[in-house]
């Protein structure tokens, strides 16, 4: 079985430890050899961000040095348009061909909403889907709409091999800390931030991102 590639795809806003983290876990646990991590330009499920997509592709990379099975995907930053994940599979898998296996990496809340992502039963055709589950976070409800396709494509993280796309993967993941809590925390003060890599809170603070609020 040829190796797999994962893409993470997010806003990181800012990228932080437990982000890393996880990429790393999927690379572990799925025979992933190179994961991507692919920030979105303009999200269509929620606000815009607020760093640019230029700092965010920054501190992306900034977060993942050191790290060589890990690199930044830029494509939809390109984009001048809303970012929808099926274009970007679709894109990727032309350019690995057919049989490489991508596993693409999203939350637990992001599966719960899945029926209102674009052409959102046509991922599987493209890619595997990792879910990752928070402590406390619950799978869709047997008889929603994305409960009921989950039906015979659930597999756990330790059921390899795979194949190249189809499936839905379950990972379970301990880090319960999040992107707004720390746009929080620095806006109330923080100088720093346990979860931020030191050269991305120095970042930060550069360029006075989420500045403190009066």
């Amino acid at each position: 079985m040829t190796s797999g590639l994962g893409i993470f795809g997010g806003t990181f806003d800012p990228i932080h430890t437990g982000h890393v983290g996880l990429a790393l876990q999927v690379c572990r646990q799925l025979n992933v050899t190179q994961l991507r991590l692919m920030p979105t330009r303009l999200p269509p499920h929620r606000g815009n961000p607020t760093a640019s997509g230029e700092q965010r592709a920054a501190m992306v990379q900034l977060a993942i040095a050191g790290c060589p099975n890990l690199s930044l995907d830029s494509r939809e930053l390109a984009r001048n348009r809303t970012s929808y994940t099926i274009d970007s599979l679709r894109e990727i898998r032309l350019e690995e061909g057919e049989q490489t296996p991508l596993f693409f990496v999203l939350g637990m809340d992001s599966l719960n909403a899945l029926d209102s992502w674009r052409d959102w039963q046509k991922l599987t055709d493209y890619a595997h889907l990792v879910v990752v589950a928070r402590p406390g976070q619950a799978w869709p409800i047997p008889s929603s709409v994305v409960g009921e396709w989950l039906v015979g494509r659930v597999r756990e993280a330790e059921a390899m091999p795979f194949g190249c796309c189809g499936q839905v993967i379950r990972l379970d993941a301990d880090f319960p800390q999040s992107a707004t809590a720390i746009r929080a925390a620095l806006r109330a003060g923080a100088t720093s931030h346990d979860w931020l890599a030191p050269s991305v809170s120095a970042y930060i603070q550069t360029h006075q991102l989420y500045p403190r609020e009066p």
